[in-house]
């Protein structure tokens, strides 16, 4: 079987992108994205005021609650390698929320001594790396639609050789059950948090 073009594209990215192995994340990351992060729990509780309002939400109401409830968790590392269905939702700003009910497919392996968390079809594609930090796991990472190209996440580093852009992507990925993750991306377009489950 060929290699597809969607390959060569992120193999190209990630290899312009790629940290040294066990980098620190603040080291990667822009400081507009650490500040985001450091206020993700505003930035939930905001998001989920939103998504409790209902009014204009869209989806599984319920799904949407079971996933934000959960209690974050440590997971080792080789409790997530793998593949792994996955499906996105969207609290608050232009709609209270929206859970998309259909899964796609996302993988987590190794690479260059960490971790790459790659979601590998539907409209909305995304890459990036997952850094440990303090029992979670902090995710680096860029966003493409169909026919664009995934670029590498522009961080700090000028000669990753991308400028800082709406695509970037900071989040925390945490455990929330057995074979269940949960990526909270503070958002910088549509909504206030991009939310991503993951299950197996």
């Amino acid at each position: 079987m060929g290699v597809r073009i969607h390959d060569v594209f992120l193999a190209v990215a990630l290899t312009l992108a790629a940290p040294p192995a066990f980098a620190n994340w603040q080291q990667q990351a822009s400081p507009a994205d650490i500040d985001r992060l450091v206020q993700l729990p505003q930035i939930r509780d905001r998001a989920i005021a939103e998504a409790q309002s209902g009014v204009g939400g869209r989806g599984d109401w319920r799904a949407m609650a079971r996933v934000m409830n959960a209690e974050g968790r440590s997971v080792p590392a080789r409790a997530m390698l793998g593949n792994w269905r996955c499906r996105q939702m969207k609290l608050g700003r232009m709609a209270p929320y929206m859970v998309y009910d259909q899964w796609f497919h996302c993988r987590i392996r190794p690479y260059n001594g960490g971790l790459v968390l790659e979601k590998l079809n539907g409209s909305q594609r995304m890459a990036g790396f997952l850094y440990p930090d303090n029992g979670a796991w902090v995710y680096l990472g860029s966003s493409a639609v169909r026919g664009e190209d995934l670029n590498p996440y522009s961080g700090r580093t000028p000669s990753i050789g991308a400028s800082v852009t709406p695509d970037d992507q900071i989040g925390l990925l945490t455990g929330i059950g057995n074979n269940h993750l949960r990526l909270e991306i503070p958002a910088v377009q549509e909504s206030l948090l991009d939310v991503v489950e993951l299950a197996r």
